[in-house]
């Protein structure tokens, strides 16, 4: 229970300092802070599925490792499963998680729709650094409508 507690906590500290470094820039510099910490969240996936898949055998394709990363691997860092995974079966899939961690703490109200982005940033670079360290090249994205629910949306790159 305390390393839930202490990833909590490095998560808004990792915002917080992030943020705090940027205050008072225009919406481009925002925009960078985004990209930082989407930038931690991938380095840091990159590094957690080499540990998690290291006794496993190879995904047979795609959406098999769509699957692992929807139980074993939220799991893992979230301690439970996605709520529902959707595809369309051409490279486009869409992760909802109706009680998302880092979102769980603030109010269910609309006033903090404007802030959620912060918070699932790391979140989107963590699935897109797994993914390409399993050769799966994408793009992900995050939708907050309704707090404390967030949909990921991943757009798989084909080469």
């Amino acid at each position: 229970m305390s390393d839930d507690a202490v990833f909590e906590f490095l998560h808004s500290e990792l915002i917080n300092y992030i943020i705090s470094q940027n205050e008072g820039k225009s919406k481009e510099g925002k925009d960078e802070d985004l990209s930082n910490i989407e930038y931690i969240g991938f380095s840091t996936g990159y590094r957690i599925i080499e540990r998690l898949t290291k006794e496993m055998p190879r995904f047979k394709d795609e959406l098999d490792t769509m699957k692992f990363i929807c139980t074993d691997f939220w799991s893992a860092l979230y301690k439970k499963q996605i709520d529902n995974l959707r595809t369309n079966h051409q490279g486009v899939y869409v992760l909802q998680d109706n009680s998302f961690r880092f979102l769980t703490k603030l109010s269910s109200g609309k006033q903090y729709l404007e802030v959620a982005p912060r918070f699932v940033a790391f979140t989107c670079g963590i699935i897109r650094g797994s993914l390409a360290n399993l050769g799966i090249g994408c793009l992900v994205t995050a939708e907050v409508q309704n707090m404390p629910s967030c949909k990921f949306h991943i757009q798989v790159q084909r080469t």
